[in-house]
């Protein structure tokens, strides 16, 4: 903590400390002082001639039962003890006073400081009062203290810790749910495909009732599905392993323009066979990212599989690669059935998928998104979806490496 001095607790202190010194001086010299004048004022005077005439009846019984023989020195001398023994005592008198004063300054500033310092039992009481409910399990409170000595700072950090504690917790349900609804699109997506293999399998090995064009059928179908879940248990173990970090990259220079060709070239097959035209549009003769060239062509294919496979009622597909603001940015359309707004926060999580998505025909892994997210995050670049009238877009933004640029 690194407040200034004069906003410190032992600042306050001191001041504190000062203010109620100087207000037991301030009150016991107007205390003092108002009982002087009231003394004075009531009785002093009264009192005053009284002693006088005291002393002068004394003084002239003396001489009357004396004689007038006494000279002047004596009369004076006697006259002087008369007075002296009118008077209190000096000594004793002071003692008793500055007594008076010592044990009414102590009250006085005892009685200051506490009124002055009172806001920091009320501090420590509402501090005493946010550990209780924290310790008893209510992370939602907070301790209300504004000030910016160390009060303020225990205040803050005590609802820091709060905060951070109520969010772990969260983040633990979150996890523990998310670890369940894994297990549980594993379990699923597992169970179907095996299961059609088994079933198809055993058909098969009824050989008296099936022709043989419908085994080779059924064959073909089981094959299929295991395809499939060699894909997922693939997907599977590719997801963990970026997820946990496991994969190393090793990064080279790589041209996007020619990077997208080739992997357009590749697909060639697959919008073929899907009835869709594709078109690949750029004005760049070249543009250059730092990448791993394996783990970037997997994210793109992910994606391009994607548009395939939901965009055949589109017809179309388009990948358009631009740069901007030090970026390569590489969209990939497709105009088959939008994504609705409530699907597309949501789209790059693993095992999502849009509703009605799962069919046999357009149904995948439900990892392929995810992968490609977590590829693009690796090489520290962005990937976003949108889908409108325009179509559903899948844009991803990779830093670009100007010529001179060092890897």
């Amino acid at each position: 903590m690194k407040n200034s001095i004069f906003k410190s607790f032992r600042f306050e202190i001191v001041l504190y400390s000062l203010l109620s010194l100087v207000y037991t001086i301030l009150s016991e010299a107007a205390l003092f002082f108002g009982i002087y004048l009231v003394y004075h004022i009531l009785g002093g005077n009264g009192d005053k001639l009284q002693n006088q005439e005291q002393i002068g009846n004394s003084l002239n019984n003396y001489l009357i039962d004396n004689g007038a023989a006494l000279n002047r020195y004596q009369i004076n001398s006697n006259r002087s003890n008369f007075i002296n023994q009118s008077l209190p005592p000096g000594k004793g008198f002071i003692f008793v006073v500055v007594s008076i004063a010592l044990v009414v300054g102590v009250v006085l500033f005892t009685t200051y400081f506490l009124l002055l310092t009172r806001k920091f039992g009320t501090d420590l009481e509402k501090i005493a009062g946010g550990i209780s409910s924290i310790s008893a399990g209510d992370f939602n409170a907070r301790i209300d203290i504004n000030n910016d000595d160390e009060f303020g700072f225990i205040a803050s950090k005590l609802n820091q810790m709060a905060k951070d504690i109520k969010h772990l917790i969260e983040n633990e349900h979150k996890s523990e749910y998310t670890k369940n609804e894994l297990i549980t699109s594993v379990a699923h997506d597992l169970r179907t495909p095996l299961t059609s293999i088994i079933g198809y399998l055993e058909l098969v090995s009824d050989k008296d009732k099936l022709t043989p064009e419908i085994k080779q059928r059924y064959i073909e179908i089981a094959y299929s599905k295991s395809k499939r879940l060699e894909k997922l248990i693939e997907d599977l173990f590719a997801y963990t392993s970026f997820s946990f970090g496991e994969v190393t990259m090793e990064q080279s220079e790589i041209d996007m323009v020619k990077f997208i060709n080739q992997l357009v070239d590749e697909f060639y097959p697959s919008f073929q066979e899907n009835g869709l035209e594709y078109e690949f549009s750029t004005n760049l003769s070249s543009a250059y990212v730092i990448a791993d060239g394996s783990l970037l062509a997997r994210a793109f294919a992910n994606l391009i599989s994607n548009a395939i496979k939901y965009g055949r009622d589109g017809k179309s597909v388009k990948l358009k690669l631009k740069t901007e603001n030090n970026k390569v940015i590489v969209s990939v359309t497709n105009y088959g059935n939008l994504i609705p707004e409530k699907d597309l926060q949501n789209i790059f999580d693993r095992f999502y998928r849009v509703e009605g998505s799962r069919s046999s025909e357009t149904g995948g892994t439900g990892l392929g998104l995810a992968i490609a997210k977590s590829i693009i995050q690796m090489h520290g670049g962005t990937i976003e979806a949108r889908s409108d009238f325009d179509g559903t877009v899948f844009e991803v933004a990779l830093d670009e490496k100007k010529e001179g640029m060092e890897e």
